[in-house]
């Protein structure tokens, strides 16, 4: 490699360092201060979601932990090798569908499909945890 490209290789890996970390602020304080409804008691369900679209590499998996976790909300969230995100959320019905509401209506990421399945519940499970 040509000794000059090495520090244009510099620049453009923290400028991405530099996005990501500027995103992931922003996605965490968008949902600090994001105002929760109140919830009306619901059965406790565990549905695993399968989201295909735009979805990695815009922090999608960083805001589902971070609300699911505000929702009272327990499972996980991860990339596929497809480009599809699974998550599998536990708690609250309701809970899970405004988290799922909120996702979609995200100007930043583009959920074409999504495919959810009823699963039994794990009452072992305590956090949400991100992968």
């Amino acid at each position: 490699m040509i000794p000059w490209m090495f520090g244009k290789v510099e620049i453009n890996l923290k400028l991405k360092e530099m996005f990501i970390k500027y995103r992931d602020g922003y996605v965490i304080n968008q949902v600090e201060l994001l105002k929760l409804p109140e919830f009306e008691t619901d059965r406790i369900c565990r549905q695993k979601v399968t989201f295909s679209g735009r979805v990695q590499n815009v922090g999608f998996r960083l805001e589902v932990c971070q609300l699911a976790t505000r929702l009272g909300l327990t499972g996980y969230c991860k990339n596929m090798e497809n480009g599809d995100v699974l998550a599998e959320l536990q708690g609250s019905e309701n809970r899970i569908q405004y988290l799922i509401t909120f996702m979609k209506s995200l100007k930043r990421i583009k959920i074409r499909n999504m495919v959810i399945k009823e699963m039994e519940v794990n009452e072992k499970e305590s956090v949400f945890l991100p992968y």
